[in-house]
């Protein structure tokens, strides 16, 4: 099995409602009752519920009992609280269900637990946990259920799903007509596809996960043999992965050399901003081919880069590349396209046929776009990165976007079509290879400002050109950069809110992330 294919740690990974239901039925296959995973399900919520919510702050909790063992689930949570002292009421918006979720129900009614036949009664409490169905619901939500949704949207109490909010497809993470809007969700098990998805953030509120001790070998039995493979990578991950290994004994072109070649008079700041990501990568030495008029400007923001002066045109856009440049075999890595303009397309196709990693960004995707070349893209032989917002990656690939998509379908398939790694910048930024899949696991909405990808690129290219001694992944060097990147934005916006945060602002907390080397098996 190659090693790029293994899981690192089963909280990483992302399935879908199918997978998740295939490792289910191994771990009851092996032996494991239902009604015993349930009490350590319910146990482990129970006990966070209690942390998180003291009774000190919150005296009554109403529970939403579904039909099934998410119910059963609930049932469960709900005696757990009533027995550490929580005054609780359960609401069965639908009266049959599983027998094992009865004999839960059964057991609250003895112990004198009360049930309230209408849904406005829970508008008396402190908190409220949901548990209606859990993950592989695709029928939308009707009658008494969704009008019980409806009716708990409308009010300011905090609402606690179990698994995932009712409502929500578990794969796209499509709204089925209503969904709960939680504040917190406990995703049980394993992360399930929604979770990473854009559309259903505003429904899932706080996410976490709840392990229960799923066994690696009912994981890997059904991810390995099931394709894809969809992993998130995480703050912590990220920094086990940095820094890129270093000899003790070396010098700066042995660290990798980047070439970015981007920016025009019109877009000076952003050929800048992809040099001070460049710059917090910690890569050797970096060169800037750029139109001659810019050179002041960055001279003066980047020191000690070599500016490579360009012919430009009327308007300012780089007309060719001088010689030096496009000796390709100078460079450990290109970065392209941030500032560049469209006026400037005529240089991608040879920069394709560069013999390098090469990154491309902004005006050089969409210039690809314009100019056909994304066939072009099949043919190389060396790494070569996309990072699209979603914008430049429909003009790229407009056959894969005719519709609404599913990103973790689609990225997949256009890094398969062009033998590339794509980076689709989201909320939740996915990045894909031939091989492998990665969902970016924090991010903060503070990034949404000019100039924030033109420092990811930088950033990226910075680590690819280091990464030539690593045995890791362009992917994952990739999925590392993007985290690196918002970790950086979270920090900023902690300090400055997230208004606070532009493009300048973000590359003075790049080298504030934290670059522990933890020895990664990932390598």
């Amino acid at each position: 099995m190659n090693h790029q294919f293994s899981i690192e740690s089963i909280e990483h990974v992302v399935v879908s409602a199918a997978q998740m239901a295939a490792i289910e039925e191994r771990i009851f296959q092996a032996g494991m009752p239902v009604a015993a995973l349930m009490e350590k399900v319910a146990g482990l919520i129970a006990q966070r519920i209690v942390q998180l919510y003291p009774q000190s702050a919150v005296a009554k909790i109403g529970i939403i009992i579904g039909p099934g063992h998410n119910g059963g689930d609930a049932a469960a949570v709900a005696r757990e609280l009533h027995l550490q002292g929580y005054d609780i009421c359960l609401y069965r918006p639908l009266q049959k269900g599983k027998a094992l979720t009865q004999a839960h129900l059964d057991y609250a009614h003895n112990l004198g637990i009360p049930f309230v036949e209408q849904v406005n009664r829970l508008a008396e409490c402190d908190l409220i946990v949901e548990g209606l169905f859990g993950f592989g619901l695709t029928r939308p939500l009707e009658g008494e259920l969704k009008a019980a949704v409806e009716t708990v949207n409308q009010w300011s109490i905090p609402v606690v799903s179990i698994d995932l909010p009712a409502g929500i497809d578990t794969d796209t993470g499509d709204v089925l007509g209503t969904a709960i809007q939680a504040s917190r969700t406990f995703c049980l098990g394993l992360w399930k596809r929604a979770f990473v998805q854009d559309q259903a953030l505003p429904y899932v509120g706080e996410a976490e996960l709840i392990d229960f001790g799923i066994p690696r070998r009912d994981v890997e039995a059904i991810l390995l043999n099931s394709p894809p493979l969809i992993q998130r990578m995480s703050a912590s991950l990220a920094r086990s992965l940095l820094p890129l290994p270093r000899p003790r004994v070396t010098h700066k072109y042995k660290q990798g050399h980047l070439l970015i070649i981007a920016g025009s008079r019109q877009y000076a700041g952003g050929v800048i901003l992809t040099g001070l990501g460049a710059r917090a990568s910690g890569v050797g030495m970096v060169s800037i081919a750029a139109p001659a008029s810019v050179k002041p400007m960055l001279v003066t923001h980047l020191p000690e880069a070599l500016i490579i002066d360009c012919p430009e045109t009327e308007s300012g856009a780089i007309a060719e590349l001088p010689e030096i440049a496009c000796n390709w075999n100078r460079y450990s890595t290109l970065a392209v396209g941030p500032g560049l303009t469209l006026e400037a397309r005529s240089l991608l196709p040879g920069i394709l046929e560069a013999p390098t990693p090469l990154i491309l960004d902004a005006d050089a995707l969409n210039g690809i776009a314009q100019l056909n070349l994304v066939p072009n893209l099949k043919s190389r032989t060396e790494t070569t990165i996309m990072t699209p917002h979603p914008g430049e990656f429909r003009r790229l690939f407009p056959h894969l976007t005719v519709e609404k998509y599913d990103s973790l379908e689609t990225v997949p398939a256009a890094a398969q079509e062009t033998n590339s790694n794509i980076l689709l910048k989201e909320a939740k930024s996915v990045i894909a290879s031939n091989e492998q899949t990665w969902i970016v696991a924090e991010s903060t909405p503070a990034l949404a400002r000019g100039g924030s990808g033109d420092v990811l690129a930088g950033l990226l290219g910075g680590l690819i050109a280091q990464s030539h001694n690593s045995h890791i992944s362009p992917a994952m060097v990739t999925a590392t950069a993007a985290v690196w990147h918002a970790q950086a934005g979270i920090l900023a916006s902690q300090n400055h809110s997230e208004l606070g945060v532009d493009a300048f602002t973000l590359t003075q907390y790049l080298t504030q992330f934290p670059l522990t080397h933890r020895g990664s098996k990932l390598r």
